[in-house]
């Protein structure tokens, strides 16, 4: 993870980037929705963050094993296990989702007005869960799916097409737990969502762990 972090830092202008394009997507929203209805409506504001933050999470950690020149994966094949490899990329993506995650929650919020029309409240602390299991469900299947795609030629499309069936169940129970959340339902109707995001986070984990040496020797 000390070598992802370092590379971060060393390539600022790529986090910049990162953080240019998920404001200037929210700001697109804003002008779109904001100043023509004021207000928008808590589904339509939920729908837009998770869209804005799953582009996000393509555009910044599908990157991670494409973006490796074959030299240097042969590199790191010599120096360390794919175990290491894996779990350290798969960390360090996780922490740059949830840190981008909440920065543009922060500038979503502040710009994007919502509405509830029941009056209901708006239960933080279970958007932010949702966030953080969103973000590492994210991160942990992009990564692995990013090793498989960079195995083969034309990677950018092999990419698209194989984190679709994988990221869809992610997003649909991180959109229903976050709407859940916004409506300030009873926390006990969440739990079911939150069990689930635990058990597929752990489930691509474990696959990732189980399989990614076995594709990491071809």
């Amino acid at each position: 993870m000390g070598k992802e972090l370092l590379s971060e830092w060393r390539q600022r202008f790529a986090l910049n980037g990162m953080v240019l394009y998920l404001a200037s997507t929210i700001f697109v929203c804003y002008m779109s929705f904001g100043l023509k209805v004021g207000a928008i409506d808590a589904v339509t504001w939920n729908a837009l963050f998770w869209i804005i933050l799953l582009f996000t999470a393509v555009n910044s950690v599908a990157k991670s094993f494409i973006q490796e020149s074959r030299g240097r994966a042969l590199y790191y094949y010599s120096i360390a296990s794919p175990i290491e490899i894996i779990i350290s990329k798969t960390i360090y993506n996780a922490l740059l989702l949830l840190a981008l995650a909440l920065v543009g929650f922060v500038i979503y919020s502040f710009v994007m007005e919502r509405t509830n029309e029941d009056g209901t409240t708006f239960d933080l602390l279970y958007f932010l869960i949702a966030i953080v299991l969103g973000s590492l469900g994210l991160a942990s299947s992009l990564t692995m799916i990013s090793g498989i795609a960079a195995k083969a030629e034309n990677s950018t499309s092999l990419m698209a097409v194989l984190s679709f069936p994988v990221i869809l169940p992610i997003i649909l129970m991180v959109i229903k737990l976050s709407k859940n959340a916004m409506d300030g339902l009873d926390r006990s109707v969440s739990t079911d969502e939150i069990l689930i995001l635990v058990a597929i986070n752990a489930i691509v984990f474990a696959v990732s762990y189980l399989l990614f040496p076995y594709l990491w020797r071809s």
